[in-house]
């Protein structure tokens, strides 16, 4: 759905995006994964048109990005930060513009609402919405179209726990109904809770990419087993046979309250693979 090869971006003269090449399956949540000035969001902009390319080759759809047309288009939704909401419309009318534009009925309008929870906000000025509300209803105005592929820029920066864990619901929910989803995040744990495959992107290179749990497989070094005891010790193997029976004869014995393997997170990966912490 998603193919990039080899892609070269520079404002004036500082190369910002340094040979980015991927391939993003169907049905699939694809997360690019650095801290900001990466280059995440000019990768998006590329891949949506918004932005010209020096070098490489981009595919949506199974076309080049500079030959999609109108129709091709309206099989994409882009939410992006600086994309932002008419303060003075309600909900309703601020999806009211975007469906003439995309000529879609005016009874997706509630659909698409409530579908990001939004219902009882239908005739709410978007002045009077909160910051979570307010992502919610540009999450709306890209799910308006029923896109084959959505573009989402960081969609859960600066937003407390709770409202995150709605928003990634509401993510999940459009890849079961089969949306092949596009996300930029700094935030690990969201990238491990949503992405069936991730890419870390750091000063605009590809470090390394796979599944969350791969990649950091591959980076566990010291493959060790942590247990923590019912009395409240903790306990540390190496992940070998001789330390399998000692392990065995604690659980018998009722003694083991948790155990954990010693595999890295991906913000511990990403620090390894470049010095930085994802949200430098």
């Amino acid at each position: 759905m998603i193919r990039c090869k080899d892609i070269h971006k520079s404002y004036n003269e500082k190369e910002v995006l340094k040979g980015i090449s991927f391939d993003i399956d169907d049905g699939k949540i694809f997360g690019l994964l650095g801290p900001s000035g990466a280059g995440k969001t000019t990768l998006i902009k590329i891949l949506t048109g918004q932005l010209d390319y020096e070098k490489g080759e981009a595919y949506i759809l199974n076309k080049a990005v500079s030959e999609l047309n109108g129709n091709d288009r309206k099989e994409i939704g882009i939410m992006m930060d600086q994309f932002g909401v008419y303060e003075r419309l309600s909900c309703a009318d601020n999806l009211k513009i975007f469906a003439d534009i995309y000529d879609i009925p005016k009874s997706r309008i509630r659909e698409t609402l409530a579908l990001v929870g939004l219902e009882d906000a239908v005739n709410k000025p978007a002045s009077n919405l909160s910051k979570g509300m307010r992502v919610r209803l540009q999450l709306a105005r890209a799910f308006l179209n029923t896109p084959k592929i959505l573009f989402l820029d960081e969609p859960t920066t600066g937003l407390d726990p709770m409202t995150q864990k709605l928003i990634h619901r509401i993510i999940l929910d459009k890849k079961k109904s089969g949306s092949t989803i596009f996300l930029t995040t700094h935030n690990m744990e969201e990238a491990s809770t949503l992405c069936d495959e991730v890419a870390l992107l750091n000063e605009g290179v590809i470090v390394d990419s796979g599944s969350p749990k791969d990649i950091c497989r591959r980076y566990n070094h010291q493959k060790k087993i942590l247990i923590h005891l019912v009395s409240g010790n903790d306990l540390e193997f190496a992940h070998d046979r001789n330390s399998a029976e000692k392990i065995c004869r604690l659980m018998d014995e009722g003694m083991i309250e948790t155990i954990h393997s010693s595999e890295p997170n991906l913000e511990t990966v990403f620090l390894e693979l470049t010095g930085r912490k994802l949200e430098d």
